[in-house]
This record gives structure tokens, sequence and C-alpha cells, in this order.
């Protein structure tokens, strides 16, 4: 009676540890082993893609296709207090470099308010450059927005209420491969003009910078089916 209970479990033992020593082992290890490769390839594809896109933006950066249009829209950016900040005052006073060449028209100045009850971003615009000469007649705005997208959307609203069509979008260099693709999506007649100086001028700050649009950048392309 015992050795026939005896020996089923011994051969249970055996037949367990074999499975374990022999092939059923081997293949366990080969499907960990084949996971992380194709985790290290998913990594290693997305990395990729990211230095792709960045290098795309950074050599999209000094473009500038110097055409005339109707009006240049002036893509918004943070302000200090009651002042544009340096990053916005620089594209501002490109607007202004171009509307005095004569290269635009009309400016559209975009950007809403944070909500801390400072002005917004546009109106803070507006004053600047009136207060370097441009005629107010001369400068329209929309005050509701807070990302590109919305900027672009927003302004292309006020232009067509003004008949305005064509357009010259203002930026930071390594704002205009995105500012683009976007007013390309929204089927506006537009041109690049990315300000000549900038306020990112360490490789830290211009690096960060490059970097979040990369990824802003990516994001959008994951968006765009949808928008």
């Amino acid at each position: 009676m015992f050795f026939h209970f005896v020996m089923p479990v011994k051969a249970g033992i055996h037949l367990l540890d074999s499975r374990l020593r022999g092939n059923d082992n081997s293949h366990y290890f080969l499907k960990i082993v084949m996971k992380r490769k194709w985790l290290t390839f998913v990594v290693l594809l997305l990395v990729g893609l990211f230095v792709f896109t960045a290098a795309g933006i950074y050599r999209y950066a000094p473009d500038d296709e110097g055409a005339a249009a109707d009006a240049a829209i002036v893509l918004g950016a943070a302000v200090w207090g009651e002042r544009p900040s340096p990053v916005f005052q620089e594209r501002i006073n490109h607007a202004i470099n171009l509307y005095e060449a004569g290269s635009v028209e009309k400016i559209i100045f975009t950007g809403g308010s944070d909500g801390d009850g400072r002005s917004p971003e546009s109106i803070i615009a507006q004053q600047y450059a009136i207060e370097q000469g441009v005629a107010a007649a001369d400068i329209l705005l929309e005050t509701e927005s807070y990302i590109t997208w919305e900027n672009l959307v927003n302004a292309q609203a006020v232009a067509v209420e003004n008949g305005l069509s064509t357009f010259i979008i203002v930026s930071d260099p390594l704002h205009m491969k995105r500012a683009m693709l976007m007013a390309e999506d929204l089927g506006m007649t537009a041109y690049a003009s990315p300000t000549p100086t900038t306020r990112y001028r360490s490789w830290q700050t211009q690096f960060s910078f490059l970097m979040r649009e990369t990824f802003f950048y990516l994001l959008y392309g994951v968006e765009r089916p949808f928008t």
C-alpha cells in the first residue's frame, strides 16, 4: 500500500524537476530574452524618432520665406506684469519690422490671460506696438487663446472677419515647424518668418526649448487625425 503511494509521488517530483531543468525552463528564459529584445527595440525606435524629429525642427528653424502678406500673426508668449516678456517682445519687434518694411498691412496679436487678473497677452502686445509707432487701426486682436493651435484658429477667425487671407506667421525659430504644420492643417495661406534673434541664447535654454517643442510636435502628430 505504502509502495503504491510513494511511487507516483516520486514520479511526479521527478517529472517536475526535469521540466524545470529541461526544455520548459529554457523556453521560459527564451521568452524573457525575446521580450527584453523587443522592449529594447521599441525604446531605441522611440529615441530615434525623437532625435529625428528634433533634428528636423532644428534644421527648419532658420527658414524665412520672406513673402509679403495681408497680415502678420504673432503667436502669443508669456508676459511679465503688464509688459511683454523678452521672448514675446522679440516676436512683437519682428512683426513691427515686417509692418514697417511693407511686408504686411496688419498685425494680429494672439494670446489670452492666465487668469491672474493681468491683461491678455495680445492686449499687452498691442500697447507695446503702439508705443513703437504702429497705428492702432492696423492692429487686430484675439484674446481667448492659450496654446498655439488656439492662437491660429482664433487669428484665422479674426482675419476672415476683416477680409484678410494671407499671413506671415511670427514666432521663435524652434517654434516655427509646429506652427506652420498647424497653419497648413487649417488651410491657411501662410509663410514662416521666425524671429532673427531669440532670447533662447545659451545652449541650455535652446536645448530645453528644443526638447519641449519636439515633445509637442510629436504629440500634435498623434492628435492630428482627430483635430
